[in-house]
This record gives C-alpha cells, sequence and structure tokens, in this order.
C-alpha cells in the first residue's frame, strides 16, 4: 500500500535555480582595499574559487597585465581581451558578470562594446565599468548613456578600483536576488497550493505555448481531461480532508506515470485535471489516457483507517482532428477533451473517450477481484 505521507510533496515544477556567481562573491580579506600597485605573490593568494569573473578589455597589453595582477590581487578571476569582437566571443563563451573596458581604441570603441554587450542576452546582468584617460564631463555622460554602469577615470588611483569592484558586486547580487525572487513568485503564481500540480492559469499560458509550436512545426498534441469518479462521495462519507489526501495521491500517481519529459499535467480545479502530450497522435493519446486509467484504478488509496478505491474517466482531443486546426485556442481543445470526458460518464465512468467518439471500456471484473463489494465505482476495503 502506498504511504500517503511519502507522496504529499509532488510539484514537478519547482525547480532549484543555478546559483550566479555574483551570489557566491563574498566579502574578501579586508586588507584588499589597500592593496599596492605592484601586488605581491603572497597578496594575489586572496583570489579563491568562488572568485568572480572579471572580464578586461584594452588594446594595450602592458595596460591589461597591470590591472589583471591588481585585480586577482583584490580576489578575482580575470579574463582579457585585446578588442570589442574578442570580448564578445568571451562573454557568449564564458560569461563574466563584470566587464571592465577601455572606451577609446581602433576598431570597435568602449562605447560601441558597451552598446553591444547590452543587446545581448546573457544569464545574468552585466555590470559595465568604463576605464578611461578622457574623464571630461562630455565624456562620462556619453559612456553612461550608452549603458555603462559605472565611470572610472585612468587618472584616479587604482585602488579605487577595488571599491567600485565591491558596488558591483552589491548590485549584481542585489539584481540576482530580485531576479530569484520574482521567479520564485511566478512558480508559486502557477502552482495549485493543495497538491503542488500545475494550476488552471499556468495550463492555459504554456498549452497556448505548445499550441504555437504545434502549429509552426505541423507537429502533433494531444490533450487529456479527467477527474475522479463519484469524487463528491469522498468528501461526504470522509470529510474535505480525505478529499485533500485523494487529490494529492492522484497527483502523484499522474506524475509517476508521465514518462516522457515533455509531457505535463494541472489540476484545472475541483477534481478536474488535464495531460498534456507534446508530439503525441490520438492513437498515443489513448494509450497514455488508459495507463493513467489502469494507474489510478490499481491500488486502493489509505484514507486514515480505511482503504477506498477510486476510478477516473477521461476524454482525448487531438489538434489534427480539429478543421481549423490552425485558429484553434487553447480553450478550444480543452473544451473537446471536456466533452468527450462527459461522453465516458454517461457510458459508465472508468473509461477513455478519444476524439472520434471511440470508447475504451472499463478494466475487467477480475481486476476488481472476484467477491469485491462495489458501490457504483467507489469501492471500500475492509
Amino acid at each position: 500500500m502506498i504511504d500517503l505521507r511519502a507522496t504529499l510533496n509532488t510539484d514537478e515544477s519547482a525547480k532549484s535555480f543555478p546559483q550566479h556567481p555574483v551570489a557566491r562573491g563574498a566579502e574578501r580579506e579586508a586588507g584588499a582595499a589597500s592593496i599596492l600597485e605592484n601586488p605581491s605573490e603572497t597578496q594575489m593568494t586572496l583570489a579563491t574559487q568562488a572568485a568572480t569573473k572579471v572580464l578586461l578589455v584594452d588594446d594595450d597589453d602592458r595596460v591589461l597585465d597591470h590591472l589583471g595582477r591588481f585585480v586577482r590581487a583584490a580576489g578575482y578571476e580575470v579574463v582579457t581581451a585585446l578588442n570589442g569582437e574578442a570580448a564578445l566571443r568571451l562573454m557568449q563563451q564564458d560569461f563574466a558578470p563584470i566587464v571592465i573596458l577601455n572606451d577609446n581604441r581602433p576598431g570597435m570603441d568602449g562605447l560601441a562594446l558597451c552598446r553591444a554587450i547590452r543587446r545581448q542576452t546573457y544569464s545574468g546582468h552585466v555590470y559595465v565599468m568604463l576605464h578611461s584617460s578622457q574623464d571630461a564631463e562630455a565624456d562620462v555622460l556619453a559612456g553612461l548613456d550608452a549603458g555603462a554602469d559605472d565611470y572610472l577615470s585612468k587618472r584616479a588611483p587604482t585602488t579605487q578600483l577595488v571599491g567600485r569592484l565591491r558596488t558591483a558586486q552589491r548590485i549584481l547580487a542585489l539584481e540576482h536576488s530580485l531576479k530569484l525572487a520574482l521567479a520564485d513568485r511566478e512558480r508559486v503564481a502557477m502552482t495549485d497550493v493543495l497538491t503542488g500540480a500545475h494550476n488552471r492559469r499556468f495550463l492555459l499560458q504554456q498549452l497556448s505555448h505548445e499550441l504555437d509550436c504545434a502549429h509552426r512545426l505541423r507537429g502533433a498534441l494531444s490533450v487529456l481531461v479527467f477527474d475522479v469518479d463519484h469524487f463528491s462521495l469522498v468528501n461526504d462519507r470522509h470529510g474535505h480532508a480525505a478529499g485533500d489526501v485523494v487529490l494529492k495521491e492522484v497527483v502523484y500517481r499522474i506524475h509517476k506515470s508521465l514518462q516522457r519529459g515533455c509531457d505535463w499535467f494541472a489540476r484545472m480545479g475541483g477534481d478536474e485535471f488535464a495531460v498534456v502530450l507534446p508530439q503525441t497522435d490520438i492513437a498515443g493519446a489513448n494509450i497514455v489516457a488508459e495507463k493513467l486509467r489502469r494507474t489510478i484504478a490499481a491500488a486502493p488509496m489509505r484514507l486514515g483507517t480505511r482503504k477506498v478505491r477510486l476510478t477516473i474517466s477521461l476524454g482525448a482531443s487531438e489538434l489534427a482532428a480539429i478543421p481549423e486546426r490552425d485558429s484553434t485556442t487553447a480553450e478550444r481543445l480543452l473544451d473537446l477533451a471536456d466533452q468527450n470526458l462527459y461522453k465516458s460518464k454517461r457510458a459508465g465512468r472508468n473509461r477513455v473517450t478519444v476524439a472520434d467518439t471511440v470508447e475504451h471500456a472499463t478494466m475487467p471484473q477480475a481486476a476488481a477481484g472476484r467477491n469485491a463489494p462495489t458501490q457504483l465505482n467507489l469501492t471500500l476495503l475492509n
């Protein structure tokens, strides 16, 4: 018998977020801000494996070498590029959240590179610092207008760079924390509170994306809609808490039954669920539906000291069977599956009805047990 206490957390949508490099950039040794212009080898050992990556861009090897030694000594990982084109390639291959660049270079100058970085999409925000000998007010404003976050004159003491880097880290860490918080809020908004499954909002939004993909690739797409037969009897006889346990167990069994990574499901409301099957025709959908039906019916569910055997009724729809497939909406596909669900209900429950109203009958009597007492589809076991 399945122990329901071990199956309450079934949120297949809750995924861990990868930690951004800046979130690991903890405050390093306090003496880093006072490092000399020519750091010693001992000071350079301050860098750690968790160091935030900094991309230095300058056409002068000597500047890159000197600045690189200093930034490493402050505890950062350093990569370098001699021109803008190389910098953009590095950013795509090996993302660096902080970029320090010279704005006065042949070819793609610093302002053009800054604009190019802002046009690209990366795994996190990029903090761009212009490091230039041209530090008139007009130059600073032009750099900020091009998308730079900070502007540091080459005439300023190099030690100021450490403070600017710490500021960059704090801003990047805040940006990453905000991104995680927003992603978590979005996940919660798309998750059914009771069962941890996707909710109706997620269903309609994501199914629309699946439809767009199927239209573009002329691919197959099927949808199942099902509910628990006589679910109201569970609430009436055992209470709503028992009904909640049943819904969680149903979600657990669906989750275990869907083997393909592209298949997913959502709770539409009450005891009604939808299963979305990309790249699946109606024959494949019927196979999945039968598997789900058998999985729910195969083993009783424990409700306190009692066990209850439940069944589900399912309806299926297929995008290819709809004449106006190119204009079909998510709501239309769900409605057709829902209509077939009610055909299954009218035909006696515990069955699948596919798009062409071909009905597939219930499990044989032997599967329920030769002497098992049955009340409709709700069987109470001692």
